[in-house]
């Protein structure tokens, strides 16, 4: 593979310098209002410090745009007092990958995540941390499938 970029197992063809994230929207209610807003720059921020490709607002090769469709948070353990013991905060996100250099590459994909906690716990105090690492695994799942050639 002469013609691709390659490092840390992802391969980006030559011709692909450059990339945009457009802001992801929140179509969801439920969820905290700058949810969409994270997402974005965690996707952003992933791409430039993990890849060779610059943000081009203009004309990029490469364009990411999307949604988060889902924030729940339901019971998942019920033990024997009929309560639950954990909780699980679960996130979705609707992610469309444009490639202009060719249009076969295409694609809209469906990403979920989750995390379970103790639902004694305090959710305000851990929700943060439960949705950035939520972001981070789905961000990964996005950086894999968009550069990597498994």
């Amino acid at each position: 593979m002469a013609s691709c970029y390659n490092f840390k197992g992802i391969s980006i063809p030559s011709d692909i310098n450059s990339f945009y994230v457009d802001n992801f929207s929140l179509s969801n209610p439920d969820a905290p209002i700058d949810i969409n807003q994270l997402f974005t720059e965690a996707l952003r921020e992933k791409i430039r410090e993990e890849s060779r490709l610059v943000n081009n607002n203009d004309l990029p090769d490469v364009i990411f745009s999307g949604s988060v469709t889902q924030y729940t948070i339901r019971p998942v353990a019920a033990n024997e007092n009929n309560t639950t013991s954990l909780n699980r905060l679960e996130i979705g996100v609707k992610v469309s990958y444009v490639n202009e250099k060719n249009p076969d590459d295409n694609w809209d994909k469906n990403y979920n995540d989750f995390e379970d906690f103790d639902s004694n716990a305090d959710f305000q105090t851990l929700q943060d941390n439960l949705i950035a690492e939520i972001i981070e695994d789905i961000v990964e799942r996005i950086f894999n499938d968009s550069f990597t050639n498994w």
